[in-house]
């Protein structure tokens, strides 16, 4: 992405000024990601002071197993929701990849290469919902739902409604989840190389812009059918492996596991981190601050003995919320913006030589600016 350019006339002569960004805490203030994090943090000081068995060693590991699904698909929806498309049948790819593993590992291939092959066997069913939504203009929440109780039947018909046991030897099953802390490792390493890929690759933008605009990005040159199959087949990717993190850190498969609601889970960590379900706006980070602040609040509410029907009642209410504020915070950009563009109308209508100037962008690290370019 090109380094944004700033322009003011100087001396009425319309030269550019130096590049200018704004600073990086302005831009963490103007996100909903601050507000997110505060609340977070708020959570855990209430928590903490309610109970004294939440700032332990010991739920530390019980936290960190909340959170880590959660994370994991929230991250791994930003760039479909981000696209204004979202897909439901991560659930279903969620629970059949654990299973696939086992049935590869019967068929005499080794753990790890089965694990290999199911991983590319999810991003098949990812390219599939792509082609079907972009290609066939079916859209994705029909897709992805017949693909989700497709994936769901194929798993209680192929087991028989069996739980059955992970396969691998020790080591594996200590690096994919078993080991109490490697889910979230897994997780946070996952969101981080997401967020470069989402803010600092051409790739990233590209979906940003392809939200905000499909036609005028299709007409700016970007491939925005490959684009959006590329989103689907990601998102795919990463619910097949947290099928297989999952398994081995519960330690055995169930056929029923209701992947569904994961799923909604991890969309709802999505929208209260600031992802706007309309596309063209998308936050990684804010993604993976909003499932950590879902962690907590479920943890919290079990230890503190809260009834769970409480805990649906507060994502719902979380997910409103943060659509509101999603909406107000829009609405107060684009009423800045729109100030700033007249005042400079005004300008170079005082000053001929300002005309002259290049026009001034934001930040293109900033989902308004993404989706313009």
């Amino acid at each position: 992405m090109g380094t944004p350019v700033a322009t003011a006339s100087t001396e009425g002569r319309g030269i550019p000024a130096a590049p200018t960004r704004p600073s990086r805490w302005r831009r963490l203030i103007q996100g909903q990601e601050l507000v997110v994090t505060l609340v977070g943090i708020a959570l855990i000081i209430f928590f903490s002071v309610a109970t004294s068995a939440f700032a332990t060693g010991s739920n530390l590991s019980t936290v960190s197993g909340y959170i880590a699904p959660i994370l994991i698909l929230a991250v791994a929806e930003v760039p479909v929701l981000t696209l204004g498309e979202i897909d439901l049948s991560v659930g279903g790819v969620y629970v059949l990849s654990p299973f696939l593993v086992v049935y590869l590992n019967n068929a005499g291939i080794p753990p790890l290469l089965g694990i290999i092959i199911t991983l590319v066997i999810g991003i098949v069913i990812g390219i599939i919902n792509g082609l079907i939504t972009v290609y066939l203009r079916v859209p994705s929440f029909i897709t992805t739902l017949g693909t989700v109780f497709a994936l769901e039947g194929i798993v209680l018909l192929s087991s028989n409604g069996i739980q059955v046991n992970p396969v691998g030897g020790d080591t594996l099953a200590q690096v994919l989840g078993a080991w109490q802390f490697s889910s979230i490792l897994w997780a946070l390493g996952i969101a981080v190389a997401l967020h470069i890929v989402f803010r600092h690759t051409s790739f990233g933008l590209h979906i940003t812009a392809t939200g905000g605009n499909v036609t005028a990005s299709a007409e700016s040159g970007v491939k925005v059918g490959w684009v959006r199959v590329a989103c689907f087949a990601i998102c795919s990717l990463l619910g097949a492996f947290l099928g297989i993190l999952d398994g081995y850190r519960i330690g055995s498969l169930n056929p029923g596991t209701d992947g569904l609601t994961l799923m909604f889970y991890g969309v709802a960590a999505a929208v209260v981190g600031g992802t706007a379900l309309t596309g063209g706006k998308g936050t990684i980070i804010g993604a993976a601050i909003g499932a950590i602040v879902l962690g907590v609040l479920e943890d919290g509410f079990n230890i503190m003995g809260i009834n769970a029907f409480a805990y649906q009642l507060v994502l719902g209410l979380a997910i409103l919320g943060a659509m509101i504020l999603n909406i107000q915070m829009d609405s107060l950009r684009a009423g800045r913006r729109g100030g700033g563009r007249a005042r400079k109308k005004s300008a170079r209508g005082a000053d001929p030589g300002a005309g002259q100037s290049l026009p001034s962008v934001e930040d293109d690290s900033s989902p308004e600016s993404a989706s313009t370019h």
